[in-house]
């Protein structure tokens, strides 16, 4: 059973900056996509980024040119800078990974947005 643990959220200004990281309890090799996803409150979770097995990204469009997703610390990670925040990125920022077609899920990380 993989375990994904995220980092990183916290309390921002407006226009600032934050980095999210998620650390898998194992090496993962052989998942399908690994990414992140957001929910605000009353909202739906939302996909914000992902990366497939062969490198592909996918962004959601409000992240799109403000977020990346990486993989450079190593195959048990998957960051996520985010640059330009504003109050409508306020929410809770869950890591994803799909690993033979079971989905497995951080307990989430807070970011807030505000001046």
């Amino acid at each position: 059973q993989v375990q994904l643990v995220e980092s990183g959220g916290g309390l921002v200004r407006p226009g600032g900056s934050l980095r999210l990281s998620c650390v898998a309890s194992e090496n993962i090799f052989n998942f399908n996509t690994m990414g992140w996803y957001r929910q605000a409150p009353g909202k739906q979770r939302e996909l914000v980024a992902r990366m497939n097995v062969g490198g592909r990204t996918n962004y959601a469009d409000f992240a799109e040119g403000r977020f990346t997703i990486s993989r450079d610390g190593g195959l048990n990670t998957v960051d996520l800078q985010m640059n330009g925040l504003t109050s409508e990125d306020t929410a809770a920022y869950y890591c994803h990974a799909n690993i033979l077609a079971k989905n497995y899920w951080g307990q989430g990380t807070q970011v807030t947005v505000s001046s």
